[in-house]
């Protein structure tokens, strides 16, 4: 790509850990659909690689969010070769709302995450309210034991309250996989591109609720449910009829429809009181 946009070689502007395949950046900026006049939000953009094929693939505004003032010439770069598109911002991604930059309009999320933040990151993007959010879409890149837990459904190893939260409120699918051999220096672990799609309209129940029956049931996983909801301090056995479920179950074997159920009636049991 270096080739077509005239800019430096990634590996000259800055040595960490990061993708400078730039056959990769492509496949994964391709994995956001048509980017034509999309606004797109990278976080932690490094050299740039991720954020020219964003361009070059023809989105109309990408708003790159980097915290490592070190990058910021070689993006002053590419601003330079796409005027008008790129807007850097250098902040914190976990302390950043990009709502008032974007008008309303709504935005994809496409990044490979910072791997010591980028499960915090994706419950802060989860929770997100009012629901739908203001993105339409997420493509981002987690270590292969992440991405497992995401897309994880019930009675699978991963399965797990980072699933619950993300498949109750999206589509998720892991897209591809990506070698350590192709990030330099090379991590010790396989990475993989996710993609999540907002549902317009999930099942309805309380988030916090929702997060607290998962909490509850996942941090005894081994437990049954009759044991492992009594940190709620509501009676287990009702949670679990609300579900359809029977209270010797595991967490492990509900499916995200289950928990939803029990949320809804934690809820119910607690506006009663």
């Amino acid at each position: 790509m270096s080739a077509i946009d005239d800019l430096p070689p990634l590996r000259e502007v800055i040595r960490q850990n990061f993708l400078l395949d730039l056959n990769l950046t492509a496949r994964i900026a391709r994995a956001a659909g048509n980017l034509e006049d999309a606004t797109v939000i990278e976080v932690g953009p490094g050299p740039g690689g991720l954020t020219r094929a964003l361009l070059a693939l023809g989105a109309r505004r990408v708003i790159a969010v980097e915290r490592d003032e070190r990058a910021l010439p070689v993006l002053q770069e590419i601003s330079k070769r796409y005027p008008g598109r790129l807007e850097i911002v250098c902040a914190d991604a976990q302390h950043f709302d990009p709502r008032p930059l974007l008008g309303g309009v709504k935005a994809k999320i496409v990044a490979n995450l910072p791997y010591n933040i980028a499960t915090a990151l994706l419950i802060d993007w989860l929770s997100t309210e009012p629901w739908p959010p203001w993105y339409d879409m997420m493509v981002l890149m987690f270590q292969r034991e992440v991405a497992e837990r995401i897309v994880a459904r019930e009675n699978e190893e991963a399965y797990g309250r980072l699933a619950v939260l993300a498949n109750w409120r999206a589509e998720t699918k892991i897209l591809f996989d990506i070698s350590p051999a192709a990030f330099v220096p090379q991590p010790k672990v396989t990475s993989s591109v996710v993609r999540l799609v907002p549902r317009l309209e999930p099942q309805r129940c309380d988030r916090r609720a929702l997060e607290q029956v998962a909490a509850a049931a996942f941090g005894q996983r081994r437990k049954m449910l009759r044991q492992s909801l009594k940190s709620l301090a509501v009676e287990p056995a009702r949670l679990a009829a609300a579900a359809h479920v029977d209270p010797t179950r595991r967490a492990e074997t509900i499916p995200v429809s289950g928990f939803v159920a029990m949320a809804r009636e934690l809820t119910d049991i607690r506006q009663q009181k």
